[in-house]
């Protein structure tokens, strides 16, 4: 069973970081200063379950960014990967390459997994909700793949 370091609680100032996405542009968390993010973290593009998560993102994008909210992506693939996946499912938001594991373990995120008893770490599928003043307002530790984008909204209403 996949076991989670609890570095990270709602009210908690969410870690800076900087990084490239898709198009090897730098992206901080300053970028979002004075705007609410969606910041979630998923293992790896392309996956049925991962692009299940994007998907719903990309479905439910209208909504997110009417209700005020930005999305972003983060896994540990590079730049290339993510612009292929972005290109695939016409991904309308950012994704950050976090290569070298730093964003994905100052959030707690990168994890021991078991799987079929072969223990491994990786990212634990992760949504945070940022806000204004880049205070972490919700974990979704239990993400629904399929409905990732409709778990935000009902914790929004």
């Amino acid at each position: 069973m996949e076991t989670k370091n609890k570095v990270l609680k709602e009210g908690d100032k969410a870690p800076d970081f900087t990084a490239t996405d898709q198009n090897g542009k730098s992206v901080s968390m300053k970028d979002f200063l004075d705007k609410t993010l969606i910041l979630y973290f998923y293992p790896k593009d392309d996956t049925p379950g991962c692009t299940a998560e994007a998907c719903s993102f990309r479905d439910n994008y209208e909504s997110l960014l009417q209700q005020g909210y930005n999305v972003v992506g983060v896994s540990t693939d590079d730049e290339k990967s993510h612009k292929k996946f972005v290109s695939k499912h016409t991904l309308p938001f950012t994704l950050i390459a976090d290569t070298d594991h730093h964003i994905v373990e100052s959030y707690g995120v990168w994890v021991e997994k078991n799987m079929y008893g072969k223990l491994y770490m990786g990212t634990a599928r992760t949504t945070f909700l940022i806000d204004k003043n880049s205070i972490i307002q919700k974990i979704i530790e239990k993400v629904d793949t399929k409905n990732s984008s409709q778990q935000v909204l009902d914790l929004l209403a």
